[in-house]
Formats: C-alpha cells, sequence, structure tokens
C-alpha cells in the first residue's frame, strides 16, 4: 500500500477548474486529503479536505447496506449524504471566502 500512495502522491489529476478558469472547485483538495488519511495523519486529511470523512464514511455504509440490508439504511444514507454536501459547501465557501485561519 506504500508504494501506491507513493505512486499516487507523483500522479495526482490536476484539477480542471484551476487549471483553465484559476479558481478551485469544491472538490479541491480531496486527493492529499485521501492521501494524507492513508498515510495516517488524519489532522492533516481534515486540514485539506474536511469532507473526506463523510464522503469515506457515506461510501462505506452505502455499500454495506446493500450487501447487508440494514433497517434502517436508507435513512442513513440520505442524512449522511445531506451532512456530506452540507460540509462540502460551507468548505469551499471558507475557502472563497479568503478568511486565514
Amino acid at each position: 500500500m506504500i508504494s501506491l500512495v507513493a505512486w499516487w502522491k507523483e500522479h495526482l489529476l490536476t484539477c480542471p477548474g484551476r487549471y483553465f478558469f484559476h479558481v478551485d472547485c469544491p472538490g479541491c483538495g480531496l486527493q492529499r486529503s485521501i492521501i494524507a488519511l492513508l498515510e495516517g495523519n488524519l489532522a492533516e486529511s481534515l486540514a485539506l479536505y474536511p469532507a473526506t470523512i463523510p464522503i469515506c464514511f457515506c461510501l462505506i455504509f452505502t455499500i454495506l447496506h446493500l450487501k447487508l440490508s440494514f433497517r434502517h439504511g436508507a435513512r442513513i444514507i440520505k442524512w449522511s449524504f445531506i451532512l456530506t454536501v452540507f460540509v462540502i459547501v460551507a468548505f469551499y465557501l471558507y475557502k472563497l471566502s479568503g478568511i486565514k485561519a
């Protein structure tokens, strides 16, 4: 897995929005955040892209629900998706505002 992460670090995809329009898109930082998470650096992962954990939860829970059919799985998926979208939009608006911590 280490070699995969090292390879990924060297071959990050370029954001089309940043490349063509010189503006970050709502997904900018996700690749670097996942790499930090795979390396075990949770704080850096959250700083780079706070929606990484909700996205991972939503994906993993959806896959498990499709296999195991949880009783309230659809409701949990719906609310985790809403939370994920909220975090993405809030973080994007924060980045656009230019406020530095």
